[in-house]
């Protein structure tokens, strides 16, 4: 078995609901974290990682994408979001074929774990290349086939589904989890949302679904429906399940109040959510009901970066502003949304999350000898309002070193650019 000793790091845990932090050692065995503690016996070991002048934290968790999209990043942009995916994005995909979404999807592996995720939720198609491309790269990732029910392919979607989970559910050594994914209120009428609610109970699956993103979503779903997209997923009994709600912008106080007793919780993608004029996320009130909140990206082709530490910034600065209040969120509450939050969200808080003996080894080590985080007072702070994706060092998956001194291992980068290039120029043609 092989064994990984990191050494003389700086720890933080996350496992604790105020910030805390120790200077120890923390020994993984095989895929899980054996020991933490000081001075622990080098007996043995495979390999020494000395995380002096460095900090250790879970791996973060991205619990919203659709990671080839990356082929598409910069390719049209300015856009509102309808008119984004009728007039660019959707024509697009349509032209994409499983190649194309393999090497996306390695292209957007690559770029999370530089930039220190260890976890993503995908919903995309052509899910046996995102899976092959997860189980190469060494990445974790909660895998959904989007199921939008806007022509004649519906039949075809949800065998996709059952493909899915037959043939990659605990795959890639445990690494990949599934979801059902019914793509969003508007998307899908009501039998076809009733349809995936008892299809996620036939596979004992998590929900993923977008909600309430746009006002024009709102709108669309009201003048339709009568009633807002929150509440016509409750009345549907999608909240029956555990669910992961992506965006959620747009929530009354009464949406607010139907989502307090939901089991999962809320994707919060502020970067995306800026970049096209979506409008700001009650993140603040929905933490007050007891709402689990989480962070992701959503698509790079939306984002332009799936750096995990960008959307910790803009997560912050959006509650403090849109609240005039500097106190609204604080930087632990940050690096906890990205960490344990996340992987309550996606079910996956027994295994990963936080740094725990038992727990799987999905750590990240961040280099805080550089002058935009130089002097030590808060190192949450630090994390939260300064670092970047470029300051991770190393990135452990599954007690597997996937990056090291910024060398991605197992993956040929410079392949995986080219593929894509040449993938992008295919589509754009």
């Amino acid at each position: 078995m092989e064994k990984t000793l990191i050494r003389n790091g700086l720890i933080i845990t996350m496992a604790t609901e105020k910030p805390s932090t120790m200077r120890c050692d923390i020994l993984i065995e095989g895929s899980v974290i054996a020991k933490i503690g000081e001075n622990i016996s080098d007996d043995d070991v495979t390999k020494t990682i000395d995380a002096s002048d460095k900090v250790v934290i879970p791996g973060l968790v991205n619990c919203h994408n659709h990671a080839a999209m990356a082929l598409l990043r910069g390719y049209c942009d300015d856009l509102r979001l309808m008119e984004w995916l009728k007039k660019k994005i959707w024509p697009a995909e349509e032209r994409m074929n499983g190649d194309d979404v393999y090497w996306g999807t390695m292209l957007a592996a690559a770029e999370m774990i530089k930039s220190g995720t260890t976890t993503f939720a995908d919903m995309y198609f052509f899910m046996d290349e995102v899976a092959a491309a997860v189980e190469n790269s060494g990445i974790r990732a909660s895998l959904s086939r989007a199921l939008a029910f806007t022509d004649d392919r519906a039949n075809q979607r949800i065998e996709e589904t059952y493909r899915l989970f037959k043939n990659w559910r605990g795959k890639a050594d445990g690494r990949i989890t599934t979801m059902v994914g019914p793509h969003a209120p508007y998307t899908c009428s009501p039998d076809k949302l009733q349809l995936t609610r008892e299809l996620a109970r036939e596979l004992d699956s998590a929900i993923h679904i977008h909600l309430a993103e746009t006002t024009e979503e709102v709108k669309r779903i009201f003048d339709k429906y009568g009633k807002s997209p929150t509440r016509y997923l409750a009345d549907l009994g999608i909240f029956d399940s555990h669910v992961l709600l992506a965006h959620a912008v747009h929530l009354s106080p009464e949406d607010i109040q139907l989502l307090g007793s939901i089991k999962g919780g809320i994707s919060h993608n502020p970067v995306s959510n800026q970049k096209l004029g979506c409008g700001v996320a009650p993140v603040v009130d929905l933490i007050k009901h007891d709402i689990t909140v989480a962070l992701g990206t959503d698509g790079p082709a939306s984002a332009l970066t799936l750096d995990m530490f960008e959307e910790m910034k803009a997560a912050a600065w959006l509650q403090k502003n849109s609240q005039f209040d500097p106190t609204a969120i604080n930087a632990y509450q940050v690096l906890r949304m990205a960490t344990i939050e996340g992987a309550k969200v996606l079910g996956l808080e027994k295994e990963v999350g936080t740094i725990e003996v038992g727990k799987k080894a999905d750590l990240i080590i961040v280099d805080i000898w550089k002058p935009h985080l130089c002097p030590h007072h808060d190192i949450c702070a630090l994390l939260a309002y300064s670092a970047n994706g470029g300051d991770v060092e190393s990135t452990i998956i599954n007690g597997r070193i996937v990056m090291e001194n910024r060398r991605l291992v197992g993956i040929n980068e410079d392949e995986v650019m080219r593929k894509a290039h040449e993938c992008a120029k295919r589509i754009m043609a």
